[in-house]
């Protein structure tokens, strides 16, 4: 079996490879056309061949600055191999490895697009378990289940509650909401990062996140109480997609009084200001309190995620 990464001459080949099983995967015309834009790239998308014949596929996506791969967006394994989870192991060990020495700090993290309810569905299941193992096998260890919402025009623009005001802000006080505001966060990579590396740091690398997505940093805003202290802060952001809900929070002295509402209504409304026909959003299903905002706001649950990361380190 020889493991690769791909070349130009590959393209065909790698494209004609399809995926029959019912869960997230890239079709020819996507990969063609994100290819051309340096969103996947030959060095980022490792194959399997046996006897010549590619027997298995792995495509890590990143965005078109970026240094190396963001995240794992397809990994397949052709039914006639006997041990699809140990050969995506594999391959998934020799991406991280040939990443790893062209000077990644972390393995990317691989990303599964499900159906709602796919745990009731047996096909969706077992396309999931195998994938699961090899990620598992791989050491991508840290898995959380997340929410992928949306919101259109038809659901209507929140109005103003005049509960606080909105601001914009230099990095230094972004920052330093940013720390207060992952004080008893439910979110399971803020959680991660905060026991491995504490609150400073992990305010760093999330300023550094948000200030490196395709939305506008003049769109950030923080927000007050009518007595002017912090409340908490609102970042419409972006992806290469759509516009999306970047990062919302409130102070820990300030939870429970029906601020996250006011947040997620002031990003709705700075996206739908500037024409957007969809916003996207992702939350943790163990994160029901922010769920449970989305719902309130009309946002649509539409598919889960499953993530699949290395350990914070």
């Amino acid at each position: 079996m020889l493991l690769r990464p791909t070349t130009d001459a590959d393209l065909a080949r790698v494209t004609d490879f399809i995926v029959e099983e019912p869960i997230s995967w890239i079709p020819a015309d996507r990969y063609r056309a994100e290819l051309a834009e340096g969103m996947y790239r030959p060095q980022w998308s490792w194959i399997a061949e046996a006897d010549g014949d590619i027997v298995a596929r792995a495509l890590w996506w990143g965005q078109a600055a970026s240094e190396h791969p963001v995240a794992l967006d397809c990994l397949h394994v052709a039914p006639s191999v006997p041990d699809r989870a140990g050969l995506a192991a594999d391959l998934l060990r020799a991406g991280h490895t040939a990443f790893g020495q062209a000077g990644a700090a972390q393995p990317p993290l691989y990303n599964l697009t499900l159906s709602n309810g796919w745990r009731d569905d047996p096909a969706v299941s077992a396309a999931l378990a195998w994938r699961r193992e090899a990620a598992l096998a791989a050491g991508l260890t840290h898995e959380v289940e997340r929410l992928r919402l949306e919101w259109t025009p038809g659901t209507g623009v929140p109005a103003e509650s005049g509960r606080l005001t909105f601001e914009e802000a230099p990095d230094e006080e972004f920052l330093d909401a940013f720390r207060r505001v992952a004080e008893g966060s439910l979110d399971a990579e803020t959680r991660q990062h905060l026991a491995a590396h504490g609150p400073s740091a992990t305010a760093r690398k999330e300023l550094d996140f948000y200030l490196g997505c395709p939305g506008e940093r003049a769109w950030w805003r923080l927000a007050r109480t009518p007595d002017g202290a912090v409340a908490g802060f609102a970042i419409p952001s972006a992806t290469p997609y759509n516009p999306n809900v970047g990062y919302l929070g409130v102070v820990p002295e300030l939870r429970g009084r029906g601020y996250v509402d006011v947040l997620l209504a002031e990003i709705t409304r700075s996206h739908a200001e500037r024409g957007a026909e969809l916003i996207t959003a992702t939350t943790d299903t163990g994160n029901a309190p922010m769920a449970a905002a989305f719902e309130r706001a009309g946002y649509r649950n539409t598919q889960i995620r499953m993530l699949f990361s290395a350990p914070a380190g």
